[in-house]
């Protein structure tokens, strides 16, 4: 047998064995109800657009009988394909192959299709499921989760970066997909913690199970790590498509442009916000009142709920819609919802995604809580966030706009490009009802019924500075606009701001703050 005949065969057999692997993960992967890393790959991808690479990569490791097995893929699938048509490079680790452990051939394997990525322009999604790092290759492991984290970072605001955690992600590993743009997560499959319970109930006594410590509602809901949680794979596999539909393939483009659709008859938006300053709306709907088809994808739905961020569509194309939650916590700004929304600024501003701020809060959250948390520090994440931006900013004041929060909401003062207001829009220091019982004090405590100097002060002050035409007044406000022309008024100003040009200091890079 000649040698290519021999290398042919050797090969073929390498092959072979990768494909009964893949069979036997089927079934170890269905035990635990999860799907195996091709399953993975093939459900988020176009049907046949998967082009597999390095399938016959293996380790060099040789203590501790390494050198004696052969682990097929090295545990990691790694390749191209498309969604939607779209090209993108993917990854998916492999549980089933040493835990889905990563070493030193396993990490360049993912480096490489990393560096492809950022060469050929195009999205990266990394599927994790690992138990960490390879133990038996010792340093060779940490230099591996180093070097992904490296070209995590240069990949940054270059091409979009999206990490799917499909079982655990432990200690170090972690932080590949914190440095990621989105983290997606699955209801009773994703763990993520940098120390698991058997060391917490070491090292602290306590014991704590997997789910409790890191599991996809934690993330979701308390630690803010995760941008989407899905009941099942699937459904997150349908959130990833719909969310690379929205974003450019890089930096360097825009967003794919999508048939113009108008906004649903049945969102009104003089229909959703209450003639009572004080009662409680959803913005999201707000934001369905003016959205192509009502269409709108959030993201962190269950972080920080008292500021929404996320994609829709307006004539077409894409913006990021930042908005107060009149439902929770009246709206205010707190450290969460500065750092969830000062984080979505940046990567709007990074893939060239115009800006619609929408506008209705009572200012920063008092109490030592959260002085003690760094309210200050984290409040100034947006900003920084919105002051640093030069994609087009486009502001609209729905009700209250009071004190440094009103500043803080991509103000003009901030750079905004244009800051509408609608006649509901209260602009002021802060609420009428504060503001009467500091500036009118002396009247209403000498007064013979200070309940009723009070109303009357708090009436004054309102008809004075609780509207938005001091502001408009001021110039602060380009235009006060009725609720009906808003959409209209929104789309012109994306329209006439579509090459806008704006010219910064020169300098090596801004020192936000972390």
């Amino acid at each position: 047998m000649s040698l290519a005949s021999r290398l042919i065969d050797f090969f073929s057999k390498k092959k072979t064995v990768a494909d009964e692997t893949d069979a036997q993960s089927k079934v170890k992967q269905q035990k635990l109800g999860k799907m195996t890393a091709r399953e993975r790959i093939e459900s988020i991808l176009d049907e046949n657009s998967f082009h597999e690479y390095d399938l016959f990569i293996e380790h060099k490791a040789e203590d501790f009988g390494m050198d004696k097995k052969f682990l097929p893929r090295d545990g990691v699938m790694t390749g191209t394909g498309d969604i939607v048509g779209h090209p993108v490079c993917i990854y998916a680790q492999d549980f089933t192959i040493a835990g889905g452990s990563l070493g030193l051939a396993h990490a360049r394997k993912i480096t490489k299709i990393m560096d492809h990525a950022v060469k050929l322009g195009i999205p990266l999604i990394g599927i994790n499921d690992s138990g960490g790092a390879r133990i038996q290759e010792g340093v060779n492991s940490l230099a591996g989760y180093g070097e992904i984290f490296y070209r995590n970072t240069i990949a940054s605001g270059v091409i979009p970066q999206i990490s799917v955690i499909l079982g655990p992600c432990a200690g170090g590993a972690v932080y590949s997909p914190a440095l990621t743009d989105f983290v997606f997560v699955v209801d009773k499959i994703s763990k993520m913690f940098i120390t698991g319970p058997e060391v917490i109930k070491t090292v602290l006594g306590e014991e704590i199970s997997m789910e409790e410590l890191g599991g996809a509602r934690v993330h979701s809901e308390i630690s803010g790590n995760a941008h989407f949680f899905a009941e099942s794979e699937q459904e997150c596999f349908e959130q990833i498509k719909k969310l690379v539909s929205f974003i450019p393939w890089n930096n360097s483009k825009k967003a794919e442009k999508f048939p113009v659709k108008q906004p649903k008859s049945n969102y009104v938006i003089s229909n959703v916000i209450p003639k009572e300053s004080t009662v409680p709306y959803d913005v999201r709907d707000i934001i369905k009142c003016l959205a192509d088809d009502s269409d709108f994808l959030e993201v962190q739905e269950h972080f920080a709920a008292n500021i929404v961020i996320g994609f829709a569509r307006f004539n077409g194309e894409t913006i990021g819609i930042v908005g107060n939650q009149p439902m929770v916590l009246a709206g205010v700004l707190d450290v969460d919802s500065s750092d969830k929304a000062g984080r979505f600024i940046r990567f709007c501003n990074a893939f060239s995604i115009p800006l619609l701020t929408l506008v209705d809060l009572p200012g920063y959250l008092p109490g030592i809580d959260q002085e003690h948390a760094g309210v200050i520090r984290h409040g100034a994440k947006i900003l920084y966030a919105y002051s640093e931006a030069t994609v087009p900013k486009i502001t609209v004041v729905l009700r209250k706009a009071y004190g440094g929060g009103y500043i803080a909401m991509c103000s003009k003062h901030l750079g905004a490009d244009f800051v509408f207001a609608l006649p509901s829009a209260e602009i002021a220091v802060m609420g009428p009802e504060g503001a009467a019982n500091i500036i009118f004090k002396k009247e209403i405590t000498e007064a013979l019924d200070p309940d009723a100097m009070r109303k009357q002060k708090v009436e004054e002050y309102t008809q004075k500075f609780a509207n938005p035409y001091k502001a408009a007044a001021a110039g602060y406000i380009d235009a006060v606009v009725a609720p009906e022309e808003l959409r209209g008024h929104i789309l012109h100003s994306l329209h006439i701001s579509a090459n806008k040009v704006e010219n910064r200091p020169a300098k090596k890079h801004g020192i936000p703050p972390f």
